[in-house]
C-alpha cells in the first residue's frame, strides 16, 4: 500500500485511479489541517464508526509518517513510548481522534489513522507567530511580527493581513520574506491599540485561511503627545497625566519622572519622580522644593498630577512626564501658556485722559493663534487684533469700562483676561482740574518770581559795580592828594 506522503503529493493521479475504479474510494482519504504552535489540534479518523459500534476484532492505529504512535487491538490500547508527542497527546475514544496540545513547529507532517482496510492521511501544517518584546510596548514603538510555517509538503506562498484591536485593517511593512519565514513591522502604536490583534494568513494552494490572534499591550498616556494648557497670572492650575496601566491591566513594574523647562533649549528641572508596582500602586516623591507646586491629595486613580496654587508668569513652559520600562522611554508634554495684563498709568481713568493696556502671553503660540483686545459691549472701533503668533498686544484707550484680552486659536477663544478700567469720580476730576489750574498758576507765579528776582539781582549787581567804581575813584583821588602834600 502506498504511503500517505506519496498520496498527498500525487493527488491528481489518485483521482484518475479512482475514476478508473482501480482503487476503492474508501480505502484512502487525504485531509489537510492547520495548527498553531502552543495551541492544540484534533485529528480525525474520518469514517470510523463510534466506539460502541466497532467490532472487537477491529484494529485501529495512529502513525506519524511511518512511526507508530498508538494502537488498539481487541480493546487493548497502548502508546508507543517514548515518542515526540509523549505527554502532549491523547486519544478521544468515541471516534478515535488524535488530540495533541502544546503544539510545536516540528509537529508538522503526515499523521495516518488506519482501521481495517481504511487509511486516513492528514497533513498537519503548523504556524508559529511571535511578536517582539513579548507584546509589551510603550507608546510610539513599532512591533515586529515573525511568522514561520512548517509542513512536510512544499511550503505555499502566503498573504498576510493584519487587523488591530479596533478591527481596523493595518498594512504591514514586510522586512523579510521567504517561504518559511515572514518578518513584518506594524505601525507606530498608540495607547488605544491595546487589545487583541488578528493576523490573517491566506494561501490558495493548499487552501489556507488561518486567523491567528495575539495580544498587544501599549503602556503610555491617555493625553495627546503635546497638549497646551492656558492660565491667567495668579490663578490655580492643575496639570494631569492619565496613565493607562490599570485600564490595560499592565502587570509589570515601571517608573517615571516629571520635568519642567521654560524653553525648548533651556535646562530641564526635575519636579518629581514616581514608580508604579505590578499591583498598580503609585508612589510619588517631590524632588524640587524651590518650585512652588503641590502634589494634590485628591486626584483620579492612576494619574500623575501637579498643582500650581498661584501661577507666576515665569511658570510657563514645557512640563514633560516620562515613563521608563526596561530601559525604554515614552513621554507626554503639557505646554503651559500664561497670560498677564497691565495698564499704564495704573488706576482710574480721568475724563479726557488716555491709558495703555498691555496683554502678554508667555512662550510661542500656535501658527494660527493671535491676541485680541476688545471693550465689553463696545463697538468695532474698540477691537484690536495682533498679528498671528505675536505674544504681546497694546491698545490705547480713552474710555473706561470692562476690557477683555482674548487668546484665539482657530476661531476658538482659548483664554480671556478681563480688566476693569475705572472712571475717575467727578470730585477727582475737579481735583485734577484744580490741580492743573493751581499748577499753572504756581508755575506762572514762580516764573514771575524768577523774573523779579532776576531784575533785582541785576540791579544789585549794577549798584555793587557802581559802588566799587566809586571806591576806586575815591582811593585814587586820595592817593593823588597825599603825593601833592609830600611834594610841598
Amino acid at each position: 500500500m502506498e504511503s500517505c506522503g506519496t498520496a498527498l503529493s500525487c493527488m491528481p493521479a489518485a483521482f484518475l485511479l479512482l475514476h478508473l475504479g482501480l482503487i476503492s474510494s474508501m480505502a484512502h482519504q487525504n485531509e489537510f489541517q492547520t495548527g498553531l504552535e502552543g495551541g492544540d489540534v484534533t485529528l480525525n479518523c474520518t469514517g470510523i464508526l463510534p466506539d460502541s459500534q466497532l467490532s472487537r476484532d477491529t484494529v485501529v492505529s495512529w502513525k506519524y509518517s511511518d512511526t507508530l504512535l498508538w494502537r488498539m487491538e481487541k480493546n487493548n490500547k497502548y502508546w508507543k513510548k517514548p515518542t515526540f508527542i509523549t505527554g502532549r497527546a491523547d486519544i478521544k475514544m468515541q471516534y478515535k481522534q488524535l488530540y495533541v496540545w502544546n503544539l510545536k513547529l516540528s509537529d508538522a507532517g503526515i499523521y495516518t489513522c488506519e482501521y481495517g482496510t481504511h487509511k486516513v492521511c492528514t497533513s498537519l501544517h503548523i504556524f508559529k507567530l511571535t511578536i517582539s518584546l513579548d507584546g509589551h510596548f510603550l507608546q510610539n514603538e513599532v512591533p515586529e511580527l515573525i511568522l514561520i510555517q512548517n509542513s512536510s509538503s512544499p511550503l505555499p506562498d502566503l498573504s498576510i493581513t493584519l487587523f488591530d484591536s479596533n478591527n481596523n485593517r493595518v498594512t504591514p511593512e514586510i522586512q523579510n520574506k521567504s517561504r518559511q519565514k515572514y518578518i513584518v513591522n506594524l505601525k507606530k502604536l498608540e495607547t488605544t491599540d491595546s487589545g487583541t490583534w488578528v493576523c490573517q494568513v491566506h494561501s490558495d494552494a493548499p487552501l489556507i485561511d488561518q486567523n491567528i490572534s495575539f495580544a498587544v499591550k501599549v503602556l503610555g498616556f491617555q493625553n495627546p503627545d503635546l497638549e497646551r494648557k492656558y492660565a491667567i497670572v495668579d490663578s490655580t492650575v492643575i496639570l494631569l497625566w492619565h496613565l493607562n496601566s490599570q485600564k490595560i491591566k499592565w502587570k509589570e513594574d515601571f517608573t517615571g519622572q516629571l520635568n519642567w523647562k521654560q524653553q525648548e533649549s533651556a535646562k530641564s528641572h526635575e519636579l518629581l519622580e514616581f514608580s508604579v508596582t505590578a499591583q498598580g500602586q503609585l508612589h510619588e516623591t517631590k524632588k524640587n522644593n524651590n518650585f512652588l507646586f503641590e502634589i494634590p491629595e485628591s486626584k483620579p486613580e492612576g494619574t500623575i498630577a501637579v498643582k500650581l496654587p498661584k501661577v507666576h508668569f515665569n511658570h510657563s513652559g514645557q512640563y514633560q512626564c516620562q515613563l521608563e520600562y526596561q530601559g525604554r522611554h515614552t513621554q507626554s508634554k503639557i505646554e503651559l501658556v500664561v497670560m498677564k495684563v497691565s495698564a499704564n498709568p495704573a488706576g482710574p481713568l480721568s475724563r479726557g485722559a488716555n491709558m495703555t493696556l498691555t496683554c502678554q502671553v508667555s512662550g510661542q503660540l500656535a501658527p494660527n493663534a493671535y491676541l485680541r483686545w476688545e471693550r465689553v459691549n463696545g463697538t468695532e472701533m474698540d477691537i484690536k487684533n495682533s498679528k498671528q503668533r505675536e505674544v504681546k498686544l497694546e491698545v490705547n484707550i480713552s474710555a473706561a469700562g470692562l476690557w477683555s484680552c482674548h487668546l484665539i486659536e482657530d476661531s476658538d477663544k482659548k483664554i480671556s483676561f478681563q480688566y476693569h478700567v475705572e472712571e475717575a469720580s467727578v470730585w477727582i476730576n475737579y481735583v485734577v482740574i484744580g490741580a492743573s489750574i493751581g499748577g499753572s498758576l504756581l508755575a506762572f507765579a514762580l516764573g514771575c518770581l524768577c523774573i523779579i528776582s532776576g531784575i533785582n539781582w541785576r540791579r544789585r549787581r549794577l549798584r555793587a559795580k557802581r559802588m566799587a567804581q566809586a571806591r576806586q575813584y575815591l582811593l585814587e583821588n586820595k592817593t593823588c592828594q597825599c603825593q601833592h602834600r609830600l611834594k610841598k
